[in-house]
């Protein structure tokens, strides 16, 4: 059989991910650098004087354009619904308390600095430059994300007896069973009308060295993944390498989907940040330079254009519940569409539709003071995730407070459709029970660790109603102003869930402003 290299990359690629792709284009020499670049946005001096913007809630996106827009002389009023600013940027310490549609919970962690829990977003992608940028700008310090760890684990149910198995024994033994069946098609001249001889032999030192390969271009095992007896690493003595995990069993998990090059997928790249002490440090540091402009428990009731600009009708308490009208020249909107549908508006018609048609993820988030660290103590995790095919999907293991008596762990990141709406309708307790019944499936004695636990289902909260859009497929209707009117957030971006959308979506949304009135 004749197999084209286009043919041969899109076979390395659907089983062994990008990473292996990569590595064959490389030994190809078909590889080549890219580029990256940030959103740069330098409104006039004074250019804004004399106009209003009003913004529309206070997450990322409206801080964004708040500080813009400020800095150019422009007035602007944020109306923010709740009594916290940063949306769905939250950090939760002891003695916070968490409110959802018909449930609160006290957090109960301890009062140490790195006792928190990021339950929204919680890592920054190295090429967001956007949003670094705020971070450098504004001095919030950052430390790394650690989001691959080979100590980690993965585990699924039906395979290896339900046993967890090691991240570094998974990765090693899929590598190795990869590249001795390409060795074994090469070196049977399947591709030789394709191939050069002088490519065949670069494929071939490739995958030798990709899979460990022993002399006979066989996988035997290797030691990237390991020593038996308990050990991960050799010790004092050559110690004996772990048994491969069986070939079969690895193809019929579901490890090799999307988990084993999850790290591959662009926005997991490492490396990726966190600012110290909680995400929250980016809404602290905008709130130090816009927090004047931020009317709380603020609800907006009605949006309308008017002759002038546009109309706002809200409902907040220094007014006994009655609602009054903010008048402005231009509206920014970053209401999440789930709460925005149910608001009277006037939009034109594409946008209407635009907006009732965002489905968004009921995202849960699980997290749990431990006793101690028994992650660093008993397997040598330091941060990291492991994976499961049960409802909790993920447990993260915090990349910080490193030997320290106890710690903040992640027991559950879900994003997936039917898991995330059981966990949804289950009362708090049942979900950090339900929760901690699964991650004793990943670490036996689970239950004895937790001391205490907090959960937040996005799509129970208040002015939220999930997590972040689904699908980027009619987000450039939002990218355009209906009128004076103009949108953002991250639900008018193409990256979805990730503070980087919503800020370049604010951006967008402050420079068709000012090119707006520039151009009067």
């Amino acid at each position: 059989m004749n197999i084209t290299k286009r043919r041969f990359l899109q076979t390395v690629g659907s089983i062994g991910g990008v990473g292996a792709v990569y590595r064959s284009m490389q030994a190809l020499g078909m590889t080549g650098i890219g580029t990256a670049s940030a959103s740069q946005l330098s409104l006039p001096s004074g250019s804004g004087n004399g106009r209003s913007v009003v913004i529309l809630g206070a997450g990322i996106s409206g801080l964004v354009a708040a500080y813009e827009l400020s800095k150019a002389g422009y007035d602007c009023t944020i109306l923010e619904a709740t009594e916290r600013a940063g949306g769905r940027n939250l950090t939760v310490r002891g003695g916070d308390l968490l409110e959802e549609s018909d449930s609160r919970q006290n957090v109960q962690f301890g009062s140490r600095p790195d006792l928190y829990a990021n339950m929204g977003p919680a890592r920054i992608p190295y090429h967001h430059r956007t949003i670094l940028a705020y971070c450098k700008e504004f001095g919030v310090e950052l430390e790394v994300f650690t989001n691959d760890n080979r100590a980690a684990l993965f585990h699924n149910r039906e395979r290896f007896n339900g046993k967890a198995v090691a991240s570094r024994q998974v990765n090693t033994d899929m590598r190795g069973y990869i590249a001795e069946l390409l060795a074994k098609a090469i070196d049977r001249n399947a591709l030789d009308s394709e191939f050069t001889s002088e490519d065949k032999e670069r494929i071939l030192a490739m995958l030798e060295k990709y899979g460990d390969l022993d002399d006979n271009r066989q996988y035997k095992g290797s030691s990237r993944g390991g020593f038996k007896r308990q050990q991960i690493n050799a010790g004092l003595k050559s110690g004996e390498l772990n048994s491969p995990l069986a070939f079969d069993e690895l193809l019929q998990s579901d490890f090799w989907i999307y988990k084993l090059h999850f790290d591959q997928f662009l926005n997991q790249n490492p490396t990726l940040f966190q600012p110290v002490g909680g995400m929250d440090a980016i809404v602290n540091a905008f709130n130090e330079r816009v927090g004047t402009l931020i009317q709380y428990r603020s609800i907006v009731k009605e949006i309308r254009k008017s002759a002038d600009g546009v109309r706002i009708v809200v409902q907040q308490p220094v007014m006994n519940g009655q609602t009054v009208v903010v008048n402005a020249d231009f509206a920014i909107c970053t209401i999440p569409a789930p709460v925005l549908v149910d608001i009277p508006n006037d939009f034109f018609k594409d946008y209407l539709g635009a907006i009732k048609s965002l489905e968004f993820v009921p995202a849960v988030k699980i997290a749990y003071q431990t006793s101690r660290r028994f992650w660093e103590e008993d397997q040598a995790i330091y941060g990291g995730i492991s994976w499961t095919d049960q409802d909790i999907t993920q447990i993260w293991y915090p990349p910080y407070g490193y030997h320290r008596e106890n710690g903040i762990l992640m027991g559950a990141y879900i994003w997936g459709k039917e898991p995330g709406l059981r966990f949804s309708e289950m009362t708090p307790q049942e979900r950090l029970q339900a929760a901690i019944n699964q991650g004793e499936q990943i670490h036996s004695g689970y239950a004895n660790e937790i001391a205490t636990g907090v959960s937040r289902a996005w799509l129970k909260v208040p002015f939220q109603k999930g997590g972040w859009a689904y699908s980027n497929e009619i987000r450039e209707t939002l990218q355009k102003p209906d009128g004076p009117i103009y949108f953002a957030g991250d639900q008018a971006s193409a990256l979805p869930g990730w503070q980087e959308g919503a800020v370049l979506a604010a951006h967008a949304a402050v420079q068709g402003i000012s090119e707006r009135v520039m151009s009067a």
